[in-house]
């Protein structure tokens, strides 16, 4: 080791030594300026030791107190803090919080409630008239394809989907729900 750095060294014990015996008081004045946060009091004590440390060279050590140095960072250190606590985004205001909290959300339970539901009334049609209601209401498909791939006359689906619907209906009214959810003048089922 050089003289240069047995200097260095020297200076960087007499930084932490006066660091140490400023840390004490400093932690006081800082937890008196943040009496809620103790934790936040003792981060902004390690950022103010912290930079003290960073800037030991350009310091003043011997010509001036470092206390007060500290002091003002550690004070500044807790202003930014509480400035950023405050803050909120541009355009935003309080109102437009509590517009968003008020909001309601759809509740999925209901929907996969109503889907059990659903299939449970459709499982007590008969198998032709659950198929016509289930194609054409369920999955989109017209009258005319549905009745070209069952080979039967147009009018027969019609016939079947509207006994289906009628049907379907007064099961979902036995069982409390009345008409289904979805289901418009159209009579089409939402899925």
């Amino acid at each position: 080791m050089s003289l240069v750095d047995h200097d260095r060294t020297d200076e960087q014990e007499e930084t932490v030594a006066l660091l140490v015996a400023e840390m004490e008081s400093l932690r006081r004045y800082v937890s008196g300026l943040m009496r809620s946060d103790p934790y936040g009091a003792e981060d902004v004590v390690q950022e103010t030791l912290l930079r003290a440390w960073q800037l030991a060279p350009c310091l003043q050590w011997h010509e001036r107190p470092i206390r007060m140095w500290l002091f003002r960072v550690a004070h500044n250190l807790v202003a930014d803090r509480f400035r950023r606590s405050r803050t909120f985004p541009v355009g935003v205001t309080a109102e437009d919080f509590a517009a968003a909290t008020t909001a309601s959300v759809p509740d999925h339970a209901d929907r996969v409630s109503d889907r059990c539901t659903l299939v449970a009334a459709l499982r007590t049609l008969s198998s032709r008239h659950r198929e016509a209601v289930a194609r054409v209401h369920l999955l989109g498909e017209s009258g005319e394809e549905l009745a070209r791939s069952l080979g039967v006359p147009q009018g027969t689906v019609k016939s079947r989907t509207h006994h289906g619907i009628r049907a379907l209906r007064g099961e979902l009214g036995t069982r409390g729900l009345g008409r289904p959810t979805g289901a418009g003048a159209s009579g089409r089922i939402a899925a």
